[in-house]
């Protein structure tokens, strides 16, 4: 059965201060120990030298005064706390034992009483008559400084040991007392650890990681995550890539961002704070590229953000993909709508027998498409504008419009400041809103007017309508995300779609009023291949056309 992490963790923390309360008690036992020795060792020196240097009892000693000795030893041992005090002569022979007086005049016990007997103060552990001691030994001298007599003072080993035992239990209980204690904030050390990693085993935490980070280096899109403070804490494999950064994650962690991507307005303090954004165009590295940017709270606190982005290539091959089947889907239906209607009138002239205006009504319909097709194909070099202009036209019929080309529109050459997708994308947007704020009209709709001019020095695209109009609370705003003038479905990205292209490349918008109603659109985008700007505009990647 495996234990728990909560477990684990209190009973190695557990085991580790038992270890070292114990090992900390044994070294404190040994030193505490060998200091008590000392001290007391010194203690007994001390009283040893200071009643060997008594007068009167050095004057009895060398007289060998037995009574008076003893009734003047009696009082000084009451005083003291030795374990014995001994008097000797010079010859070795008890004069005096504050423990056992039948020792009178029998000879020392220890054999440590030649250095004494010389002159010399002596401290030695000896085996006496009480057992095991600490002893030390002065000489009592005469006023001709000749050796008279021994003092001894001891002290036993049991004695002192039983000190250090009850200094040793006093300081264990002290220990188990903080041992439980320490149990109990370890057990509750660990819940709230357990807590804090929402009650996970190491091995799930490890294995969450690993899966993290795999499921990190498989996603195909580029993710960074930073702090609140903007420095790197996560990058992925696909982020590196697209930005051309060779060295490895460990190294670009904790870096600002600035030192790793050029810094761009994406990356401003202000607008990182203002708010988040989905699929803006930036410019990361010298690369184009589709970047969403989203806020981290914890506890309704900032913690960083997350940019994840795309190669803008990719995107633009998909939606170019993309659109084109839209559009042939979308003129496949006008188209089979239109030939139903003619098809059903057709059937309808012929079966009365009104052969002649069946004959008529057939010219008639070959005439103009044939005319529109031809007045495309002439004016305009790419295909994939004329089948663009081709489709909304019959897009604007089955809804009751006319678009009405200029004669002056010519573009018979790749416009190579926009892309074919961006332009295809601008048109596209500015005849569906014409097209329907047309509708949205009073009868009888006019036609909605249309100039793509490409000079020498400027692409000029005009659509003029009078159609609805735009309110004058709505003039200023027009091109910000989600602001229209439609009432249904999923609006407001179109002309926030042309305005980013459009200044993206260099080029201006002209918003006017048109005569009697309706508006006018002016769009004009250097030609030549000029440099863009150096700030893109933020974009959509859903390009509706």
């Amino acid at each position: 059965m495996k234990l728990s992490f909560q477990i684990k963790l209190f009973i190695s923390l557990v085991a580790f201060f038992s270890v070292l309360f114990a090992l900390l008690g044994g070294y404190y036992y040994v030193d505490m120990e060998r200091q008590l020795y000392q001290e007391m060792s010194g203690r007994a020196r001390i009283q040893a030298e200071e009643i060997a240097l008594i007068p009167s009892l050095r004057q009895e000693v060398a007289d060998k005064d037995i009574a008076a000795i003893k009734t003047y030893m009696q009082k000084l041992a009451a005083h003291s706390d030795a374990s014995f005090i001994v008097i000797g002569d010079n010859k070795g022979m008890h004069l005096f034992h504050s423990v056992f007086e039948d020792r009178v005049g029998k000879e020392l016990v220890g054999g440590d009483n030649t250095e004494v007997l010389a002159g010399k103060s002596t401290t030695t552990i000896r085996k006496g008559g009480l057992g095991i001691s600490l002893r030390s030994k002065a000489p009592i001298l005469n006023d001709a400084g000749q050796v008279v007599g021994i003092v001894s003072v001891g002290y036993l080993t049991s004695y002192l040991d039983a000190i250090t035992v009850n200094k040793v239990v006093n300081i264990l209980l002290a220990a188990v007392l903080l041992l439980i204690a320490l149990f109990i904030f370890s057990w509750f050390f660990t819940r709230s650890i357990k807590k804090q990693i929402f009650s996970l085993e190491p091995r799930e935490i490890g294995l969450l990681v690993r899966q993290q980070k795999a499921m990190m280096e498989s996603i195909y899109e580029g993710v960074i995550a930073i702090d609140k403070n903007c420095r790197i804490e996560v990058i992925n494999q696909a982020a590196r890539k697209l930005l051309s950064l060779s060295q490895p994650t460990r190294h670009l962690r904790g870096q600002h961002i600035s030192e790793v991507i050029s810094p761009v307005p994406f990356f401003a303090p202000e607008t990182m704070l203002a708010r988040d954004t989905h699929d803006e165009i930036c410019h990361f590295n010298q690369s184009m590229v589709i970047a969403s940017r989203v806020r981290i709270m914890l506890e309704n606190e900032l913690q960083g953000w997350v940019i994840t982005f795309r190669d803008r290539n990719d995107i633009d091959s998909l939606s170019a993909q993309l659109s084109q089947v839209k559009r042939y889907v979308d003129n496949l239906r006008i188209m089979r709508h239109e030939q139903l209607n003619r098809m059903t009138t057709l059937s309808g002239l012929l079966h009365m027998g009104r052969y002649e205006e069946a004959i008529s009504y057939i010219q008639a319909q070959s005439e103009h498409a044939q005319e529109l097709l031809d007045f495309i194909s002439s004016r305009f070099a790419s295909p994939t504008l004329c089948g663009l202009l081709l489709g909304k036209a019959a897009r604007a019929r089955e809804k009751g419009v006319k678009l009405a080309f200029d004669p002056a529109c010519l573009m018979d050459k790749p416009f190579t400041t926009l892309s074919e997708t961006e332009l295809i994308s601008i048109i596209g947007n500015l005849l569906d809103n014409a097209i329907e704020a047309t509708q949205r009209s009073a009868l009888p709709h006019s036609p909605v007017e249309v100039l793509i001019k490409l000079t020498e020095h400027e692409l000029i695209i005009e659509v003029a309508d009078q159609g609805v109009g735009i309110a004058p609370e709505l003039r200023e705003r027009i091109f910000e995300r989600g602001i229209t003038t439609k009432k249904h479905g999923d609006h407001g990205i179109g002309l926030y779609l042309i305005e980013s292209y459009v200044t993206q490349a260099g080029g201006a918008i002209e918003v006017a009023d048109n005569t009697p109603r309706g508006a006018i659109f002016s769009l004009f985008i250097p030609a030549g291949g000029e440099a863009r700007r150096a700030t893109p505009a933020q974009e959509e990647t859903d390009y509706a056309t």
